[in-house]
């Protein structure tokens, strides 16, 4: 059987590795959307934040993890980081613009 698991190990790692890469070309595509979000808001004059948006995707987010057995919690802080992020940028548009 201990000679079962390295092979295992190697298939999971492979596995990780093709859905980490998966995540970063989503996370770029998330990213290239919300700079076009924040140019839109910044030529418009809206805030570069917007909490009931924000409030009603991690409502979203938290329904999905639990769905798929994902730590709502979890779900809910990665939300948190990606969003500060995007307002970060969404911050430095609207200087850039106005």
């Amino acid at each position: 059987m201990t000679s079962e698991i390295p092979a295992e190990l190697s298939r999971l790692r492979s596995s990780i590795d093709n859905l980490d890469a998966a995540l970063v070309h989503l996370m770029a595509e998330r990213f290239k959307c919300t700079q076009r979000v924040g140019e839109l808001k910044a030529g418009l004059g809206l805030p570069p934040a917007d909490p009931d948006r924000e409030a009603e995707q991690i409502r979203r987010l938290r329904g999905l993890a639990e769905e798929s057995q994902l730590d709502p919690e979890f779900a809910e802080d990665l939300l948190g980081f990606i969003v500060g992020r995007v307002v970060r940028n969404h911050e430095a548009i609207a200087r850039d613009i106005g």
